[in-house]
Formats: C-alpha cells, structure tokens, sequence
C-alpha cells in the first residue's frame, strides 16, 4: 500500500531542510511528531531513507530516489483531485445550450460569456432553436440548458425566471410614432402590427398579441412569409410595427428603431434546466442567477 501524501510532504520538505528542527518549524508540527511519522513512513516503504545523527540528517539511495521522484507523482495527484472537485462543481464537461432568437441578443452572450470565464475547463456550445423546440431537448437529453422568452410549457422540466425586460416596438426611423420617447399602445395598435406566426411559436406569439387585447379597434396582425424574413421590408417601408422586447434596442438593423410602449408589462426570459439536474445544472443556475442580480434583470 502507497505512504499517505501527508507523510510524503512532510519527508520532501525533511529533504530539502536535512533538519529535523528547521523541518519542523517550516511545517508547523512538533519536532518528535516529525520524526515519529518518518519513521513509520520508512516502515511502510521497507526502508530506511534517512541516516540521522545528532548534527545531520543524510538521505539514504532509497531516499534520494524518493525525494526525485515523489514531486512530480504529488503534483499530479493534486491535478486529480481538483480534476475531481472541478467536475464536482460543474466547472468541467461539455455544455449545450439552446436558446430563442429572441434571446440572442443580450442575455445568453452575457450568460455563456460568464460561464467560460469562471469556468476554464467547461466548454459551452450555445445555437439557436425555434423557441417551441427547446423544452423538449432539455428534458430528452439533446440539450443540457435553454435560454426562452415566455414560460414555454413541456413536461420533464424546471424553469426559473432570469429575465425581465421592457416591451416595445420595431419601427421605421422615419415613421411619425418614431418622434416620441414612449408610444401608446392604442396608438401602435392602428397599425398593422407584425408577429411571429402562431403555429411556429404559440407563447411569444400570444404573449405579444396580448399587449393589444384592449386596444380598440381590434389591431390587425400580420405574420411575414417564412419564419425568419431577414428583409423586414414591411418594417422598413414604414407599414407595420413589431412588438419587441428591449434588447431589440441594441441590435436594430439600419433604418431600424425601438421605441417602449408605455404601460406594457414586462416579457419575460427562462432558463429551462432538466427536472433532475446535474453538478453541471446547478452550476449554470448559480451562475445565471449571480448575473441576473448583478446586471438587475429582475429589477422592476
């Protein structure tokens, strides 16, 4: 059976020293403590690796052997064990997140940005998926984490509140509700108002729609033609308005505005982790927590 690593620490710092006293003291043990443990250490090994006299202290071959060798085995024990508090702390492994391109923009950048950071042995791999598809990856296993806007339902799930953000409005720089600071909602509501298809995504789609049940008349929604209409002509021309949330202020194309609509509540952003989770889970939990706090996304 191998000496325990204490009794090795303890022999390479005897061996740099070749004294008991000066040992002793550089270790914070008692002089006798020392040589008591050396010599079960010698007892283990079958060997003496000490020659002791009452001026010195000799390392034997076996000794010196020892002290060449046992660093380089140390150090590499050591690399295991925080190898193993590491995967302990969900701080090492593979990471894959999904997230809604209406997320993109802010929060999951800051997100895996700070997981890398904190975390020199995670490697995170982030893609965007239709928003409906994401709860289901996470509870199936094909995805660890999700970043959504709405509470998007699914079974085999937990999700937890990461974001709130302020709701407004995509619109042309030259359109006239473009001059003021806030718009109303009664008045976006007279025009067309762009929305993502319902049968692609059903929660975003009536969470924006909602904003308007109220308005009267009775807003007119249109859907672009295919899912991901990277044109927005409509938009440009000045025709319709699309509800957004704030984080489309940072991202606006050119031509491109937001504007807040006034009253509105807040929409929201998940995180969506599996109902049984992993040191990795509770990891990305922790840290997305630490960050909605420390960039106030739960403010107001």
């Amino acid at each position: 059976m191998a000496p325990d690593t204490v009794s090795l620490r303890y022999f390479l710092v005897l061996a740099e020293e070749l004294n008991f006293t000066r040992a002793a003291a550089r270790i914070g043990v008692a002089q006798p403590a020392l040589s008591a443990r050396m010599r079960r250490l010698e007892a283990e090994l079958g060997t003496a690796l000490l020659v002791r006299s009452t001026r010195s202290v000799v390392l034997t071959a076996a000794g010196a052997a020892l002290a060449e060798s046992a660093p380089p085995a140390l150090a590499a024990l050591d690399r295991a064990w925080d190898t193993a508090r590491s995967a302990a702390n969900g701080e090492l492994g593979t990471l894959r997140i999904g997230y809604s391109l209406s997320t993109g923009a802010g929060t999951t950048p800051a997100l895996v940005d700070r997981l890398v950071r904190g975390s020199g042995g995670l490697r995170v791999g982030a893609v965007p998926m239709a928003t409906p598809e994401i709860s289901p990856a996470v509870a199936d296993g094909r995805i660890d984490a999700g970043i959504t806007r709405g509470e998007q339902p699914g079974p085999g799930v937990s999700r937890f509140l990461l974001r709130r953000a302020r709701v407004g409005v995509q619109l042309a720089e030259h359109h006239p509700l473009a001059a003021h600071p806030e718009i109303e909602i009664a008045d976006a509501a007279a025009y067309p108002l762009r929305l993502p298809d319902r049968a692609a995504n059903p929660v975003v789609h009536d969470q924006l729609s909602a904003l308007f049940r109220d308005a009267r008349p009775h807003p007119r929604f249109r859907t672009p033609a295919v899912s991901f209409d990277l044109s927005q002509r409509d938009l440009r021309d000045g025709v319709t308005l699309a509800p957004a949330g704030e984080a489309s202020a940072a991202v606006q194309p050119a031509g491109l505005t937001w504007r807040p609509l006034r009253g509105a509540p807040a929409l929201t952003i998940h995180l969506v982790l599996p109902r049984e989770q992993s040191p990795l889970h509770r990891r990305v939990r922790a840290v997305a927590g630490a960050l909605a706090h420390e960039l106030h996304w739960l403010a107001g």
